[in-house]
């Protein structure tokens, strides 16, 4: 497990933009925390760190999945808004998981049990208005992180 407390969404975004200079094709990010945790700012540092060019990296909250095109494809999927297995089993997430780019799932608990062993949990928790606690677990040992 890495813990990193990061005291601005600059800051998240950047531990982001580090860890995903290291991923590759089929990795994915199990994202975890409450609303306004940091999420979807980690991703958009990922975004950052596989060279996507697209500025606005946004929650796909409405239409789910979002698509972006950097030295890696990364897939953002967001699954707050689905309440049942059927719902995200109709989305074919397994597609992008086993895909040539990396997949970031926000709210993934709602996939526990269905994702790969080489998931890459993170989890976002609150320590005040501006700074979170971040964890980052079972991350490749062979892998340099940061």
């Amino acid at each position: 497990m890495f813990e990193f407390r990061s005291h601005s969404p600059e800051e998240t975004a950047e531990l982001a933009s580090r860890l995903a200079a290291n991923l590759q094709p089929g990795d994915v990010l199990a994202l975890y925390g409450d609303l306004g945790s940091g999420k979807t700012c980690f991703v958009q540092g990922c975004a950052r760190g596989l060279g996507v060019k697209d500025r606005y990296i946004v929650s796909p909250s409405f239409v789910l999945v979002r698509e972006y095109r950097g030295q890696l494809p990364l897939y953002h999927i967001d699954l707050y808004r689905l309440n049942s297995g059927l719902e995200i089993g109709l989305l074919g997430i397994e597609e992008y998981i086993d895909s040539d780019g990396v997949t970031a799932i926000e709210w993934a608990e709602k996939l526990e049990g269905f994702l790969p062993d080489r998931t890459i949990k993170v989890e976002f928790k609150f320590l005040d208005e501006t700074s979170r606690k971040i964890n980052i677990y079972n991350f490749s040992k062979e892998k340099t992180m940061l």
